[in-house]
């Protein structure tokens, strides 16, 4: 295995729905698991990595939910639906190019990570 590219966190079921629609968020993830599996991007094999993918409760931004942390970038999408999932994917996490208008919040590590 080549490592981790990226991993994508979605708060896509909060128990309380308090930034987003619930609804919209299990879209969201559903369009997100077969975005990931369709292009490949979870095979083992993948030379620039794997890109992980996790269902989350909450991630703690509170506002214009439901959202999208990708890591190692540390950046926050809003407003996901299962549109702006494709066109995350595609442009951010497969092309390299984050898109600025849909980021709400900015978490950069603090200090590079060890090397592994």
């Amino acid at each position: 295995m080549s490592g981790v590219q990226h991993h994508l966190l979605l708060c896509a079921t909060p128990t309380k729905a308090l930034c987003g629609d619930p609804a919209i968020g299990t879209a969201s993830w559903n369009r997100l698991k077969q975005l990931v599996r369709e292009l490949g991007l979870e095979e083992p094999g993948r030379p620039q990595g794997v890109v992980l993918r996790t269902k989350a409760d909450c991630l703690r931004v509170c506002c214009d939910g439901p959202v999208l942390l990708i890591w190692p970038e540390g950046l926050t999408y809003g407003g996901v639906t299962p549109e702006r999932i494709e066109r995350i994917v595609q442009e951010h996490v497969v092309g390299g190019v984050p898109i600025e208008e849909w980021i709400v919040r900015r978490t950069p590590f603090s200090r590079p990570l060890p090397p592994g």
